[in-house]
């Protein structure tokens, strides 16, 4: 991670497969992210896909829908808010322009293996003949070199998985 700017808000993009624990777990460190670093937004790109009628899921929509999200979480952190992203984008080139094109960039990648989600139900696109489900088939571009690196194996409760992501955020250059 580049230098921090004070000027600026901080984006805390999340990312891994659907029902790996992106958003629960976001939903979970918002409150200690706002009185440690400022004021904070918590969005996911589930979200942003209701918000817009994003509701194409071919891979070249998704690419779209995340260069989108990257571009409005830089708009955010312009005007000295972070926000807590979660989102798939399952994109290096998308990882890769936030990492250039955005100050104070934090991307955590949330591990989870896909045969867990599916036996778990923890999504109901993963069971039957859904198409264009990223990690199931269509393929994922999985992080290659994430600030931080979160396994859900579902060992562990979201507050516990939170808890250990802090102290992981704490201890970064931020």
């Amino acid at each position: 991670m580049k230098k921090i700017n004070k000027k600026k808000g901080i984006v805390f993009w999340i990312t891994g497969l659907s029902g790996s624990g992106k958003t629960s777990i976001a939903k979970k460190i918002i409150q200690d992210i706002n009185k440690k670093y400022g004021p904070t937004l918590e969005v996911s790109g589930d979200d942003l896909r209701e918000l817009f009628s994003y509701n194409k899921y071919s891979r070249k929509q998704r690419f779209i829908y995340a260069t989108s999200y990257s571009k409005f979480c830089r708009q955010i952190t312009n005007q000295n808010i972070n926000i807590i992203f979660s989102t798939v984008s399952m994109f290096h080139k998308v990882r890769d322009w936030n990492k250039k094109n955005i100050d104070n960039y934090l991307e955590i990648y949330i591990t989870s293996d896909i045969e867990k989600l599916i036996n778990k139900k923890k999504k109901f696109f993963y069971e039957g003949k859904h198409k264009n489900i990223v990690g199931k088939n269509q393929n994922a571009e999985l992080p290659r070199r994430p600030h931080i690196t979160l396994n859900n194996d579902f060992t562990f409760s979201i507050k516990k998985l939170s808890q250990i992501l802090l102290k992981k955020i704490y201890k970064s250059k931020l």
